[in-house]
């Protein structure tokens, strides 16, 4: 009880010195907010991107992997770099891609290429507009929903078909709000006709990608963009989803074992193509934002230090201003201890109110940026508990050379002091 009633006290004079001291103390509030601040919306980024990340990959398939000629992510080198032994790798082709689709482990492989063109509809026009060139399958790696309209068929892919399925984005912008199926529309100078609109369940990974709703794009079949829009076929990417009754390692060995026989490879000889697992995509992606996070914590802790030099500065004059209190305090038999640990909360208190500020402003800018992006941002239990502890932490180890200072004071001297 007595302990809490301390407490309450050390509270109390936080706020009496906040009254007294409204400049120093709005700085001191200032900087822990700021560092708290930085934790929390970096935190709630971080958090959200991450769980929009990993839905993205769970729509492709938790064991599906991915076909493609060149390395990726942070350590991987660029393509255009002479140095890069990526550059000899040469693409990954059609006949590859029927050669996995024939494997007994393999349940399905989507082919798949990326281009771009000049997309017109009578006096409208979208130009520079990425498009997808996919095998039939494509719903089962890029989650969409298509109404109105339809896919493409497999009768339309295997004869080059110019049939394409626009965003609901790229429809706006050509049709405005007329009907778009049925209409012919020309790619590039070439004519294609509307069967279906789509509304692709992204997340942050297809929105950094350039796929998201907000952006205008298309899919039109991977052998039509062959035939019809002269697309690279060195990029051709595949995604293999292993069947029910294999595991993906057991169809990750069975295709790396076709391909480098495929293409003469030797025992000796590196491979000049990658599989990449989703596993690895995660690692990369907790490489990139793991750094960037360390970054924010990093400006977090120096804001924390300005914090932490202004609860010196205002509890040190504290201390000079209460000198003669604190000597009455210990003459009626308050200890050494007692004074101590009345300073350290009002030290503590000063820094908590920052980081509740900091906490308030970061859970806004959270809810900001959940309601008008794809990037669920939310405040972790963990972040939360996190920032406080630091500010507590904050305050205790700042202010506790003022309160030595304050437990130690002589009690005559104190209260000789005018």
């Amino acid at each position: 009880m007595n302990r809490l009633l301390l407490v309450l006290e050390g509270v109390g004079m936080a706020l009496e010195a906040i009254r007294g001291n409204k400049v120093r103390a709005a700085l001191t509030i200032a900087g822990v907010a700021i560092g708290v601040f930085v934790v929390v919306a970096m935190g709630a980024v971080v958090n959200g991107i991450k769980a929009s990340f990993q839905k993205d990959l769970e729509e492709i398939g938790a064991t599906t992997f991915i076909v493609q000629r060149r390395g990726s992510g942070i350590s991987a080198c660029d393509g255009t770099d002479e140095k890069c032994p990526d550059r000899r790798n040469p693409p990954i082709t059609i006949g590859e891609w029927e050669m996995i689709r024939r494997l007994p482990g393999v349940q399905e492989v989507v082919g798949t290429q990326g281009g771009q063109g000049n997309f017109a509809y009578r006096n409208s026009r979208v130009d520079n507009v990425g498009y997808d060139a996919y095998s039939v399958e494509w719903p089962a790696v890029n989650a969409s929903d298509i109404a109105p309209g339809r896919n493409f068929t497999r009768s339309e892919e295997n004869s080059g078909q110019p049939v394409v399925l626009v965003n609901d984005t790229l429809k706006a912008q050509l049709f405005g709000d007329s009907e778009p199926i049925g209409k012919q529309i020309t790619i590039s100078g070439r004519q294609f006709t509307v069967v279906g609109v789509y509304t692709p369940r992204a997340g942050f990974l297809r929105s950094l990608e350039g796929r998201g709703p907000e952006t205008p794009r298309a899919i039109v079949p991977l052998t039509t963009a062959i035939r019809t829009l002269d697309a690279f076929r060195g990029s051709l990417t595949l995604f293999v989803r292993p069947a029910a009754t294999a595991t993906q390692s057991e169809v990750m060995d069975e295709v790396l074992a076709a391909m480098r026989a495929r293409r003469g490879l030797k025992p000796g000889d590196r491979n000049d193509f990658y599989l990449v697992e989703q596993d690895r995509i995660m690692d990369t992606f907790n490489q990139l934002f793991g750094a960037i996070f360390a970054v924010g914590l990093a400006l977090s802790a120096v804001a924390l230090l300005v914090g932490g030099v202004g609860v010196v500065a205002i509890m040190m004059i504290s201390v000079t201003e209460r000198t003669r209190e604190i000597g009455v305090r210990k003459a009626l038999g308050a200890t050494a201890g007692t004074i101590r640990w009345q300073f350290l909360v009002e030290a503590a208190t000063l820094t908590s109110i920052g980081a509740l500020i900091g906490l308030a402003i970061g859970a806004l800018l959270a809810w900001v940026i959940r309601s008008n992006t794809s990037i669920p941002a939310e405040l972790p239990t963990s972040i939360v508990v996190t920032a406080l502890l630091a500010s507590a932490v904050t305050g205790v180890a700042f202010g506790m050379l003022p309160a030595v200072k304050a437990s130690n004071l002589d009690p005559v001297e104190a209260l000789r002091y005018e």
